[in-house]
């Protein structure tokens, strides 16, 4: 089958609730876009906003728990279905690059105490909810090891995200302004790590329903920042293989979820406008150098320092200008209705 990138960011635009911000609720939102990041918690709850869901997550969050917050794709911070979060985990657990020394000489520790770490952790939340500082102490109290103090006190959890990678934290509800952790094997119901191998061809299935077609090292690229054992990722993707079919994008080979054929085929190219969010995974789910959606002489402008994402204008599926907060709004083309968009969103955010 031959497809064109109008109508593969068409097709997506649509499978995540953009076009049409006809999602049915909250969680089918983070499940459909295989979790919604939140470094940036206003820009989560825009992303679910635009989509036609109510952003208000914190129902989902502390009461339901149908919600949790943790960190999961290349180790950044998002929201994802707590009955998905498991599969997240062990896909991501067979990447263990804090056992590299590079990787414990850049973070300040040896072996021996992030391994200290890892095992005292699970230790001090199971059946507790504790603040960064109250996890500090009880883990210093566990080792005796008063150098962790610093380490783990520093940076942006750097030395904590191997835990939630693990399925042994993840955030629980603030207290008193202060984020909390607590353990998944209590915080969730019926919680337990299924086999990787089964775990990663749910997650890839996952992927490719929203953000496909795309080939394993596009999803290794989400998923793992291109950095992902190749052997497992091999593997996962030929367990999955019976539910593909190889397709043509503008001369490039790529793997689509054959269920999904008939709607990419039927798809057309896009003329709507759509203002999304800082982090948004309509552009996280994409190679930073597909120019068909971020063309390449404003890709700096997108993508920038320290992996700032910009909030974006879509017009016919590929981005044509960003957008602030604060209003302001530049445009990389002419884009009828843009400035009405705008509006529309600073008026919703009110």
């Amino acid at each position: 089958m031959q497809l064109t990138w109008p109508q593969v960011l068409s097709w997506r635009l649509r499978r995540q609730f953009v076009a049409g911000a006809d999602a049915p609720d909250t969680l089918a939102v983070v499940r459909r876009l295989c979790g919604v990041q939140t470094q940036v918690a206003s820009s989560a709850r825009l992303a679910i906003a635009v989509r036609g869901a109510d952003p208000d997550v914190d129902p989902l969050l502390w009461e339901q728990r149908t919600l949790v917050k943790t960190w999961v794709m290349r180790g950044t911070l998002h929201l994802v279905a707590a009955d998905e979060l498991a599969d997240y985990c062990a896909a991501l657990a067979t990447l263990r690059s804090w056992e590299k020394g590079a990787w414990q000489r850049g973070h300040g520790v040896t072996a021996k105490e992030i391994e200290a770490i890892i095992e005292a952790v699970p230790q001090a939340l199971r059946d507790s909810v504790l603040t960064r500082e109250e996890l500090v102490d009880a883990v210093v109290e566990v080792t005796g090891d008063q150098h962790l103090r610093e380490a783990l006190t520093s940076g942006w959890g750097a030395l904590l995200k191997p835990l939630a990678r693990l399925g042994e934290l993840c955030y629980g509800p603030p207290r008193d302004g202060k984020v909390t952790f607590t353990s998944p094997h209590t915080w969730l119901k019926d919680w337990a790590l299924p086999s990787h191998e089964e775990a990663g061809v749910r997650v890839a299935r996952a992927f490719l329903g929203a953000h496909g077609p795309a080939s394993p090292e596009i999803f290794d690229k989400w998923l793992f920042g291109g950095v992902s054992r190749k052997a497992v990722l091999k593997g996962w993707f030929a367990a999955l293989r019976p539910e593909l079919t190889e397709v043509d994008v503008e001369g490039q080979s790529l793997l689509a979820l054959t269920s999904t054929l008939d709607d990419l085929a039927a798809a057309r190219p896009s003329a709507d406008v759509h203002l999304l969010p800082g982090f948004d995974q309509y552009i996280l789910g994409a190679p930073r150098d597909l120019t068909a959606l971020i063309p390449a002489e404003v890709k700096a402008k997108v993508s920038r320092a320290a992996g700032w994402i910009s909030p974006v204008v879509v017009y016919q599926g590929r981005v044509a200008g960003v957008w602030e907060p604060d209003g302001s709004l530049e445009l990389f083309e002419e884009v009828p209705g843009a400035t009405q968009a705008l509006e529309r969103i600073m008026a919703g955010s009110r």
